[in-house]
C-alpha cells in the first residue's frame, strides 16, 4: 500500500497501516486527533451547515463508483421533519475491488468516525455498517472497532454490523437497503432514481465506506487542504485497486490527478498495456493512449472512462481482450439477480456471443447477433446491472476493434486460450439473497 504524491500525511486515509497494521483506537487518535463533533455550545443544524460546506470545498465525490457530489447528495438530506438512519456500504461486492475491505480491515475509525459525523449531522440515532458475510476479516474488524470505541463521543448514535449475502448487486444501494429492511438483498426497480430508500418507517441515507472515511479526514482538516492534495489542487487523495497483468497487485493510495500510466507502474505490469479496465467488471476499457490521462473524471472523460469505484485492471499483449470480456461477461451474468428478461435471457446470449467470437467461430455472422443483443439489453433493466455489462463490452469491442475484425475473419489470436488475469470467484448462481 503506497501513496504516490502525499503532502500531508494526516490526510492519509491509509496513515499508519503500512505493512498491514491495524489501527485500534488509541493509535487511531495518535494520527488523526480527536473528531471535532457538535457541542451543546453549538447549535447542531449550524454545526451540519459548516460541515457540509467544507465537503463542497473539498469537491469530494462518491467513491463507490457513481461519482455524485458528496455535499450535494447530503445537503439534500439535512433538515426537515424526517428521521433517519445511515447506512455505511462496505460490501465492495466487485471482484477486482478490495479499497473499502483495505480500509475496514486496517483503518476501521476513519469508516467510524465519518458514520458519527453522518449520524450528527442527519441527527440519525442508528448506524448500520454492512459488510458481505464472506469478507470476516473486515467485519470482524470494524465489529473489534466499535467495541474499542464504547459509549464515548458516539453522541447517542448506535452502531451495529450487518453480513448481506456476498453478491455482486447486493451491494447496490436498493439490495442493501432492501435486505436491512426484509432480508432480501435484490435490488429494487426505480424508474425514477434517485427514489426514497426506507427502513421500516425511517429514510435510509447510504454512503459508501472510503466515501464515509474521508469525510472524517474533511471534519479534521478542513475541505480546502483536502482538495490541495490532489494533482491538479483539487479531488484530493483516493484509494484504488490495481490488478490484472501486474506483478505486484494491491491497493494504492493516491493523488486524484495522477497520470494513469504512473499509477499503473505501481504494480509493475509484466508486458505492453493493451488495455485497461476503469470501474470494474460493469466499467469502461480504454486504450494504451489513457496511460498518459489524469486519472479523474475530467481527465478520463474524453475517452470515455471514468475512476469509478477506483478499480484498474490491467492487460497485455499477452492476454487477449475478446476473451477476458467473454468471461466477465460470463460471471456477470451468472451474479444477476434474476429479475427481468435482460438479465435472465440478455446476458447469458451475450456472453455466449462474446465466447463464439473469442474462439473465431463467426456462426451465422455472430457480429450481428452481437449488436442486436446489446441495442436489446441496454436500457431495460430493473437496476443498473445488464447496463454495466453492455458498457463494458460495447467499450471492449472498441478498444480492441482490430482484435475483433481478425477473430470474425477466423483469425483467432494465440494468445486467446491464455490464462486469465481477472479475479473471477466461483459462482454458481445459486448462491443466496438472504
Amino acid at each position: 500500500m503506497t501513496s504516490p504524491g502525499t503532502q500531508n500525511p494526516q490526510l492519509r486515509l491509509l496513515a499508519g497501516t503500512e505493512g498491514g497494521r491495524r489501527l485500534n483506537h488509541a493509535e487511531h487518535l495518535a494520527i488523526h486527533a480527536e473528531l471535532p463533533l457538535p457541542d451543546a455550545h453549538r447549535h447542531a443544524e449550524h454545526w451540519a451547515q459548516d460541515f457540509v460546506k467544507q465537503v463542497e470545498v473539498s469537491g469530494l465525490t462518491g467513491r463507490g463508483g457513481g461519482g455524485f457530489p458528496t455535499a450535494r447528495k447530503l445537503s439534500g438530506s439535512i433538515g426537515g421533519h424526517h428521521r433517519h438512519i445511515v447506512v455505511i456500504d462496505a460490501m465492495e461486492g466487485e471482484p477486482a475491488a478490495q479499497k473499502d475491505s483495505v480500509l475496514a480491515a486496517y483503518a476501521p475509525h476513519l469508516i467510524l468516525d465519518g458514520a458519527e459525523l453522518l449520524a450528527a449531522a442527519l441527527s440519525a440515532t442508528e448506524v448500520r455498517i454492512a459488510v458481505a458475510r464472506d469478507n470476516p476479516a473486515a467485519s470482524s474488524s470494524i465489529e473489534a472497532a466499535i467495541a474499542e470505541r464504547g459509549r464515548r463521543g458516539r453522541r447517542g448514535a448506535q452502531f451495529s454490523v450487518g453480513t448481506p449475502p456476498g453478491r455482486y448487486v447486493a451491494g447496490e444501494e436498493s439490495a442493501l437497503v432492501s435486505w436491512l429492511d426484509n432480508g432480501d438483498s435484490r435490488p429494487t426497480y426505480r424508474p425514477s432514481k434517485p427514489a426514497v430508500l426506507t427502513i421500516g418507517r425511517r429514510r435510509a441515507y447510504v454512503e459508501n465506506a472510503e466515501t464515509t472515511a474521508t469525510l472524517a479526514l474533511i471534519a479534521r482538516h478542513g475541505g480546502g487542504a483536502f482538495a490541495a492534495q490532489g494533482r491538479d489542487r483539487s479531488g484530493g487523495m483516493a484509494l484504488v485497486t490495481l490488478s490484472g497483468a501486474v506483478s505486484e497487485p494491491g491497493v494504492h493510495e493516491v493523488a486524484v490527478g495522477t497520470p494513469l500510466g504512473e499509477i499503473i507502474a505501481l504494480g509493475r505490469p509484466t508486458g505492453s498495456v493493451s488495455g485497461i479496465l476503469l470501474g470494474g467488471y460493469g466499467g469502461t476499457f480504454v486504450g494504451p493512449e489513457a496511460l498518459t490521462a489524469p486519472w479523474s473524471a475530467d481527465g478520463l472523460q474524453p475517452l470515455g472512462g471514468a475512476p469509478g469505484a477506483g478499480v484498474i485492471i490491467v492487460l497485455s499483449d499477452h492476454s487477449c481482450g475478446i476473451a477476458e470480456m467473454a468471461r466477465i461477461a460470463d460471471w456477470m451474468a451468472r451474479e444477476s439477480a434474476g429479475q427481468c428478461g435482460p438479465c435472465v435471457f440478455g446476458l447469458p446470449a451475450l456472453a455466449e456471443d462474446l465466447s463464439l467470437v473469442a474462439a473465431a467461430r463467426n456462426k451465422g455472422r455472430i457480429d450481428v447477433r452481437l449488436q442486436a443483443h446489446l441495442d436489446v439489453i441496454e436500457g431495460r433493466g430493473a437496476c443498473a446491472h445488464p447496463d454495466g455489462v453492455v458498457r463494458m463490452v460495447r467499450s471492449g469491442l472498441s478498444v480492441f476493434r482490430k482484435d475483433v475484425a481478425a477473430h470474425l475473419e477466423g483469425r483467432r489470436c494465440a494468445s486467446a486460450t491464455a490464462p486469465t488475469v481477472l479475479t473471477l470467484p466461483a459462482n454458481t448462481g445459486v448462491l443466496p439473497w438472504r
